[in-house]
């Protein structure tokens, strides 16, 4: 397993991954998941990759012979839109797939892929998006200007916390660490190397790739800090008087068994209907 994600922002984009590839507890092994590719002075794409390591690696190779033996077909260095670009990428992904698929079921072992694909093409927006195994995608948005893939639910909650469409890139590179950081914590299935790297816009060049050990001293500090912080947040919170809320609660069911009561009491009332007249003797 893995985990990547990328932030598409006002100023640019942001893509980060961890390096951790295993097969089992017994054998983990160490690949980068960011895979740059600059085809042209007027173009730059960033694709970062969760799944299958072998179907991964074949899907780079097929888009990177593409753009050293071109043969008229479609490719990175004449997609004149990001989507098409996606829609590119997402037909080489499915073609490995199927072309192993048979092989892979009978062994019992998942062949899919999922990718991040995130840059711009002069003239044109910047952007990103998830391309699922099967193919399609999705693109972030202002609304929800994070995509993540691999084992993402750890690192969500503070990304959903903290990420809007207008943070600099620099906070953003500290939130995609702490996301991936707070990952490993739970799952050891993701860790570092990290890579983070950062995409003005407009610019058709990284601004920086940077790869963070586990020893790394900034990394350590980062963690450190948003720990402390997240205990100081704790233990800054209101306290919780449970005796106090217990007789709330009693207070509370005492009010709803007399309303009740009330209710029984009032439709059991005999009602003289209407227009009726009743004679005493």
């Amino acid at each position: 397993m893995t985990y990547c994600l990328g932030l598409s922002l006002a100023e640019g984009l942001v893509f980060a991954s961890d390096s951790r590839t295993n097969a089992g507890v017994d054998y983990v092994t160490t690949y980068s998941k960011m895979h740059v590719f600059t085809p042209g002075s007027d173009r730059l794409f960033v694709i970062l990759s969760a799944g299958n390591l072998a179907t991964t690696q074949e899907t780079i190779n097929h888009i990177r012979r593409d753009l050293d033996y071109p043969d008229g077909g479609v490719n990175l260095a004449n997609v004149r839109y990001l989507f098409e670009a996606a829609e590119y990428v997402g037909r080489i992904s499915l073609e490995v797939q199927k072309s192993h698929g048979a092989a892979l079921q009978s062994s019992g072992v998942s062949g899919a892929t999922t990718l991040l694909l995130g840059g711009q093409i002069a003239g044109q927006p910047h952007g990103l998006m998830l391309i699922y195994p099967q193919g399609n995608y999705i693109t972030a948005s202002q609304e929800t200007p994070y995509l993540q893939i691999g084992e993402s639910k750890y690192g969500k909650p503070a990304l959903d916390r903290i990420s809007n469409y207008h943070m600099p890139l620099d906070q953003a590179a500290r939130l995609c660490l702490v996301s991936l950081d707070a990952t490993t914590r739970s799952n050891i299935t993701v860790g570092p190397p990290f890579e983070v790297a950062t995409y003005q816009k407009d610019t058709l060049t990284l601004g920086c790739r940077c790869k963070f050990e586990e020893s790394d001293p900034f990394l350590k500090q980062l963690r450190e800090t948003w720990n402390q912080g997240i205990k100081n947040a704790f233990y800054a919170m209101p306290p919780l008087d449970l005796a106090h809320k217990e007789q709330q609660q009693l207070q509370l069911h005492q009010q709803q068994i007399q309303q009740l009561q009330q209710s029984v009491q009032q439709s059991s009332d005999p009602i003289m209907p209407t227009g009726s007249c009743c004679v005493l003797r």
